[in-house]
Order: C-alpha cells, then structure tokens, then sequence
C-alpha cells in the first residue's frame, strides 16, 4: 500500500508525463487552470497542493471523468434497498466492538 506522499509524487510525474505528451508547456498548462506557474511546477515536483489546485490541472488537462472514475460510486446493494423500504443511507452505523468484555459487572465480586 502506498503513502499519501507516495500517491502526490506519482501523480505529479503522471501529469508532467501527460502533460509533455500532449506538448503543452507548463505556462500555458498553469494559465488554463488559473494557477500559478510556481504551483505548477511543485504539483508535477510531488509536492503537497490542495485538492482544488490538483482539480484544477486535471480540468485543464480533460481529465474531469477519469477523477471521477477512480472513486467508484457508492451503491446500495439491492437487499439494503429492499429491508430500507427504498429509503437511501445517511450514515454511517459503528461497527460493533469485539473487545468489549460481556462478562463485566458493577464490581459485585468479593476483590471488587
């Protein structure tokens, strides 16, 4: 599994790499999605950025629907659709802990 600073410095190169091969300068690229060229340049360098900035230099790059394609939607499974009367999740329910101990007491024992 990869680092989240792992994951900043291959999409950089990625973007550089997609960048030169559609021979689009970094000036031009920066223009188009209304940033700085400075970020620019720490973006492909694998440096942190906000996600803004990143949508912003895939949205000049015409990558809106594969961002969007690499977060796969969330679905309800058609069970959960059924047992919900069509009712759509709106949060999260805990799991239940395992390390509870089912034998506790209020301290009812002899060495309590």
């Amino acid at each position: 599994m990869k680092t989240s600073r792992q994951l900043e410095t291959e999409l950089g190169s990625r973007l550089a790499q997609l960048r030169l091969s559609r021979n689009v300068t970094q000036a031009m690229l920066a223009k188009d999605a209304g940033i700085g060229l400075r970020t620019l340049r720490r973006i492909e360098a694998g440096e942190p950025s906000t996600l803004d900035t990143f949508l912003r230099v895939a949205l000049a790059l015409d990558l809106g629907d594969a961002v969007l394609g690499a977060v796969p939607a969330g679905q309800t499974r058609p069970i959960e659709r059924v047992s919900r009367a069509g009712a759509q999740r709106r949060r999260a329910r805990p799991r239940a802990r395992e390390d509870r101990d089912p034998a506790w007491t209020w301290g009812d024992g002899p060495n309590d």
